[in-house]
């Protein structure tokens, strides 16, 4: 029964503020748990569903915030995640005070959040429904998605009150975007609205179903069409779930993190988004707050040889379609992100009619990163095009035409300054992890099209000019830039490039990276007390960079450090195995976007480098990315004997493999 029902409002603001302090009566007498703070939770309280499309978050106490449905970068339904006044939620928890627990379904990511109250448990399931599509060649990369948000709700063995509401709220998000297609509340004995604040009285054992869905969407039976449903969506992230390879340990993490991935990417073209949502702050009430829901070049590559060291491979071969379809638009560079249709421009606006989370603004839509000049992403685009063909990707005319675009490019342009991987917004500089990544572009080239002279010579160029740069010039450790001697946690990569640099620089690096930068378990991006980069305020340490320094360890000779760092590192993931872009390594706090690619895929690759290491030995570290995904693919294959290829040697000049 409803205690007030599909409210239709007339009236404007007014009637708009009685409706919202009736709705605020229907939430748990006795105070939500977990308790909010000025309306909003921490990120760690949320779980993300995907659908490969679009993306939604849910917090711990029914309500969700964020929802993007059909496209990542669309205007969001349900926003309050960045205004908890002004923003548009969608809610279903007990009336009466309440604990909550919750998991994913295994291999999926269906979320289960189960409410304890004195009247007994109630479960709710929250999904979004995708499945693969029936004419498709791969069915877990062509997909269809209904762009529809799904909640069944079952009462355990006693009756028990809910609350539903959605609020769409008091404005839109983007005022100068298009604006969305209207969504309606289905719910069962009611009519479809577009507000909703109602009390439901479930008889024990009972199920009921609620879908935020567009008001062109057919649910005559909203119980009867959540069930076909959720069978649907549960094969299709059971069955992508069980096409991973992977036999190591710490086999939940890694799947976890894997199935986050594949919902950051967009099935419609093979992007692949950084984060689901935009503006989440790297500092509380601070101005460091980005879009992420753009396809960056260096992300999804990384994202890629994650996943390619699972086993998966459909997702690159779409990626590449993308990755085409982005190049022929910015030939002969590339930029550092492009959106989700391979849109070349994205803009910078600010939002400012809207609060920001817990009062940190501005709220962005758009990144201006997609201007600058970033040095690296030319080699970790080279790097993974070499994974990709280790994989048996096949190198066709446009990744050839790119890969040599990007070979001519770097010859061109490694000497200029930048603004480095982790876009600074001030003076470009010579950034020493930005040489090392030319390197790699123009390595990774000759070995996947051959030696031509232009390239062979400017990779012997940039050698010099990183050995030059070391501390002390041969052996010595490396610095941030070629122009000062602050720390910069990407120097972490170095082990892992296959770069001839010798143990002792490698070694002397890492422990500098610690000294400066690392905080107990956590590593800081850089410092900032000394690093002009461009903003103010502060940020948290970059979870990524954590999982870098497991990987350093491991190359460097520091096995158990190692170990014990990864494993002190799972214990940070939220409840449901999530993390966070940043971390507060004073209180824990998550910060920045959520969830974030770059940490999960450092997550998997670091248990991929650790099962390595225990299985086969240091020498299987050695190598490029391609190297050591194929060492890990044939360890998980019954039919090799699980023996690693060994460790390259050649010289910095060196062609392409025989």
């Amino acid at each position: 029964m409803a205690r007030f029902g599909c409210l239709g409002l007339r009236g404007g603001h007014d009637a708009f503020r009685g409706w919202r302090h009736d709705a605020l009566s229907l939430l748990p007498r006795g105070g939500l748990m977990p308790a909010r703070r000025d309306g909003y939770l921490p990120l760690r309280d949320y779980a993300l569903l995907g659908d490969c499309h679009g993306a939604a978050l849910v917090g711990r106490d029914g309500a969700v915030d964020w929802f993007c449905p059909g496209r990542f970068d669309a205007q969001p339904v349900c926003w309050a995640l960045l205004d908890a006044t002004k923003g548009a939620t969608f809610r279903i928890a007990p009336t009466e005070a309440y604990d909550s627990a919750r998991a994913y379904l295994d291999g999926t990511n269906i979320l289960c959040t189960t409410f304890t109250t004195p009247e007994g448990r109630v479960t709710v399931t929250d999904f979004l429904p995708v499945h693969g599509a029936p004419d498709g060649p791969d069915p877990f990369v062509d997909l269809d998605a209904k762009g529809w948000l799904v909640r069944v709700v079952e009462a355990s063995d006693s009756p028990c009150e809910l609350s539903v509401i959605f609020d769409p709220g008091d404005c839109a998000f983007d005022p100068g975007a298009e604006p969305v297609a209207e969504m309606r509340l289905f719910q069962p004995d009611a009519p479809s609205a577009t507000r909703v604040a109602s009390t439901v009285r479930l008889a024990a054992g009972e199920r009921r179903a609620f879908i935020l869905a567009p008001a062109s969407a057919e649910t005559q039976k909203p119980l009867e069409q959540a069930e076909r449903l959720l069978q649907e969506t549960t094969e299709f992230w059971r069955g992508w779930s069980e096409q991973s390879r992977y036999r190591g340990p710490y086999r939940a993490a890694v799947q976890r993190s894997a199935l986050a991935l594949k919902a950051l990417t967009y099935a419609p073209t093979g992007a692949i988004v950084a984060a689901p949502t935009t503006s989440l702050p790297e500092d509380i009430g601070g101005e460091r707050n980005w879009d992420y829901r753009y396809s960056w070049l260096r992300d999804s590559a990384f994202v890629l040889q994650a996943l390619g060291g699972l086993g998966y491979d459909a997702e690159a071969g779409r990626y590449c379609e993308f990755l085409g379809s982005c190049h022929v638009q910015t030939v002969p560079k590339l930029h550092v992100l492009y959106g989700i249709e391979a849109e070349s421009t994205t803009g910078e606006r600010c939002l400012d009619h809207l609060d920001g989370y817990a009062g940190s603004r501005p709220v962005r839509v758009g990144n201006a990163a997609i201007d600058q000049a970033q040095l690296d992403i030319y080699g970790e685009v080279a790097d993974w095009a070499l994974a990709y063909r280790a994989l048996g990707g096949p190198i066709d005319e446009t990744l050839h035409a790119m890969l040599e675009h990007i070979a001519d490019h770097v010859v061109s342009n490694w000497d200029k300054p930048d603004q480095g991987i982790w876009e600074m917004r001030g003076a470009p500089r010579h950034y020493v992890h930005g040489k090392a990544m030319a390197w790699v572009a123009l390595d990774r080239a000759i070995r996947l099209l051959g030696e031509r002279e232009p390239w062979a010579q400017a990779r012997r160029e940039i050698f010099e000019a990183l050995r030059a740069h070391s501390e002390d010039g041969d052996g010595g450790g490396f610095r941030q830039t070629f122009a000062d001697g602050g720390m910069d946690a990407a120097l972490l990569l170095l082990p892992m490039l296959d770069l001839p640099l010798p143990d002792d620089a490698l070694d002397q690096t890492v422990r500098g990276v610690e000294r400066a930068l690392r905080c107990g378990d956590y590593v800081l991006r850089y410092d900032l007390e000394n690093t002009d980069d461009g903003l103010a305020g502060d940020e948290g340490a970059f979870l990524i960079c954590s999982f870098w320094l497991v990987d350093a360890l491991l190359c460097t000779g520091r096995a158990d450090e190692a170990r014990a760092l990864f494993e002190s590192l799972l214990e940070k993931a939220n409840d449901v195995g999530l993390y966070a872009e940043e971390i507060d390594p004073d209180s824990h706090t998550f910060l920045g976007n959520f969830p974030q690619a770059f940490t999960h895929l450092a997550l998997i690759n670091s248990a991929i480098n650790l099962d390595l290491y225990e299985t086969c030995g240091p020498d299987a570290l050695r190598g490029s990315h391609a190297d050591r995904i194929m060492r890990t693919i044939s360890q998980a294959d019954p039919q090799t004997d699980g023996k690693p290829s060994g460790p390259r040697t050649r010289d910095v000049a060196a062609g392409p493999d025989e």
